[in-house]
């Protein structure tokens, strides 16, 4: 376990999502109550990867040869990142009224995402099926990148006055497009190039789950306590 980087970058980020579960659900009580729902989501986000993230760490210290726990992974973003989809409607929910179908227009995106991403995966490397998966998961993504970017949801937020929220949403912008990107950066080099190892790709792939998870609900944290105590 001493040289075991992964593993312990397992174990670290499985405990930050625990300590980031307690503090939004306790700083719910800090905001305003139209902001009580996106901290709760965002709550959500961190206690589900925690749980998963422990059932990882699992997986990998207790295989020899060590396997990546490419399953649990998919699980967790399987529940998480629809969630985080949501933040997006939520946050802009809680300033003016938004169209249910700017949700569902999030929502589908990141399934048909995960959907081919897993897919593909599971297929492994050098396969159609994992050429198909790639190109199935990265125009998920783009649609979703498309919808926050030049869609309804950017146009919603553009003809908002309440500067919070506005700097919320392009912070969470960022977290999406160049946080996101790791994973298809990845899934390139592990599938297609030969050029990274398990252990090289899980750390990346655990430290970008620390910032789109945790980072996200931090952004979404700050704009709720700024706006509600403007």
């Amino acid at each position: 376990m001493a040289d075991d980087y992964v593993g312990m970058s397992f174990w670290l980020i499985s405990m930050a999502l625990v300590a980031a579960t307690f503090f939004f659900f306790i700083e719910r009580d800090r905001v305003a109550g139209k902001w009580k729902t996106s901290l709760t989501v965002s709550g959500l986000v961190t206690l589900i990867a925690a749980v998963h993230y422990f059932y990882m760490r699992d997986v990998w210290v207790g295989s020899d040869p060590q396997v990546s726990p490419t399953e649990f992974r998919y699980i967790d973003w399987l529940l998480t990142v629809p969630l985080l989809m949501v933040e997006f409607y939520l946050v802009l929910s809680a300033v003016t009224k938004v169209p249910a179908r700017v949700f569902w227009k999030l929502l589908l995106g990141s399934i048909v995402m995960l959907g081919f991403g897993y897919w593909g995966e599971a297929s492994g490397e050098g396969t159609t099926a994992a050429t198909i998966g790639f190109i199935g998961g990265m125009a998920g993504w783009l649609y979703i990148v498309n919808e926050i970017f030049r869609g309804e949801a950017h146009q919603i937020n553009a003809g908002l006055s309440n500067t919070n929220v506005q700097s919320a949403y392009k912070a969470m912008l960022i977290c999406v497009t160049l946080g996101w990107s790791i994973y298809p950066i990845g899934y390139v080099f592990g599938y297609f190039l030969g050029g990274a190892d398990a252990a090289s790709l899980n750390i990346v792939y655990n430290l970008a789950d620390f910032v789109n998870k945790i980072g996200f609900g931090v952004i979404i944290w700050a704009a709720a306590v700024a706006d509600s105590e403007a």
